[in-house]
């Protein structure tokens, strides 16, 4: 099983460490960290969706452009762009990227943040939505005729597109969620299902779950993990740079209080997470993940490269294939991961690939 390294690009500089710098639509700020993952190693960059941020479209394209071999996943919310538009938007997008892009669908932890932009369904609701917008989505990727659409979310007469994607059968679909609801979509449409770090029995748990649920289907797919790695040359350098972090993170965050998302299984599971202490197995670090309420993937790895590495592949061997990492100085982060952590844990995955082709 072959591995691969997703990073994850914002419109500006920020982070829990770092008061947002720049104009908000940071041009320069977007190409330089495009470039810095493709010249780190990294194989994809996760450009992510807000209620009252810039058009996650338009800053894929800008840093794609900027960039010529690193892929891209892009996230997006169903619910306010209808599904045949939607389609055909992200098809238009991976053409001008030569076929460099993933979708990631999010279908909504937060009533509050989906009501800014009008959605008032309910968490079950949204992911019943998702599964009929994927539907007609891949539909429309994949139809050389005109159909009719008609189902609880959306209506259309005679649809079809100009445009399919160069990839075939059509973009690969990334989507994440915990509860039963999102892995029932999961197991429908999901190349790629994308879990917060957690621990290793928690991941374990939730891959099994979805495997049987895409096995009803006819389908495998893969699974990605999100992490915030902290290294340093030593095992001590790198735990006093994760509380360092930490008492940036409370300085940065006196007066503004963090609203956990008590509706996203995501987010209670985390919180759960980090309740069983401030280390989790081996090197799961839970600091920054108690102070945003589970809010986001704010899990971390600790340790020397040598260490976060050995940590990753415990999860490789459950069957991860793919990690989201991102710092939190994330510019000179994802430059330092490019310099240790990736090649070292690529090589390690080499190794043990070579050895099992050896005879016994």
């Amino acid at each position: 099983m072959s591995i691969e390294f997703t990073g994850m690009i914002g419109h500006q500089l920020s982070s829990e460490i770092l008061p947002p710098t720049g104009p908000i639509f940071d041009r320069d700020h977007i190409v330089r960290f495009a470039q810095t993952h493709e010249a780190a190693g990294f194989d994809r960059i996760l450009v992510g969706h807000w209620s009252d941020r810039p058009d996650g479209f338009l800053v894929t394209a800008l840093a794609g452009l900027s960039t010529k071999r690193i892929r891209f996943l892009l996230a997006h919310r169903p619910g306010f762009v209808s599904p045949t538009l939607a389609a055909r938007k992200f098809a238009t997008l991976e053409h001008l990227l030569e076929g460099r892009l993933a979708v990631h669908i999010i279908s909504g932890g937060s009533n509050s943040e989906q009501r800014r932009d009008g959605d008032w369904l309910d968490h079950d609701e949204r992911y019943a939505r998702s599964d009929a917008f994927l539907e007609v989505v891949r539909r429309t990727w994949t139809s050389e005729e005109p159909f009719d659409i008609a189902n609880d979310f959306y209506r259309a007469e005679q649809a079809r597109s100009a445009i399919h994607p160069q990839q075939q059968p059509h973009i690969p679909i990334w989507f994440g969620g915990a509860s039963d609801a999102a892995l029932r979509v999961a197991g429908r449409h999901a190349d790629v299902f994308a879990l917060w770090g957690e621990s290793l029995d928690q991941t374990r748990d939730t891959i099994q779950r979805v495997r049987e649920e895409a096995a009803k289907q006819g389908r495998q797919p893969r699974f990605s993990v999100s992490f915030r790695p902290i290294i340093a040359d030593t095992e001590e350098a790198a735990w006093a740079k994760a509380n360092e972090i930490l008492e940036q993170a409370r300085e940065l965050a006196s007066g503004y209080t963090f609203s956990p998302k008590p509706e996203s299984v995501g987010a209670q599971r985390l919180r759960e997470t980090a309740a069983k202490g401030d280390v989790v197995d081996k090197r799961l670090w839970t600091g920054i993940a108690r102070l945003v309420g589970g809010g986001h993937n704010s899990t971390a790895l600790v340790g020397t490269p040598e260490q976060v590495s050995d940590a990753l592949l415990d999860y490789y061997s459950l069957g991860v294939s793919n990690f989201l990492i991102r710092g939190f100085d994330p510019v000179n982060d994802a430059r330092d991961y490019g310099q240790a952590l990736i090649p070292l844990t690529r090589e390690k995955v080499r190794l043990r690939a070579e050895a099992r082709r050896q005879p016994a």
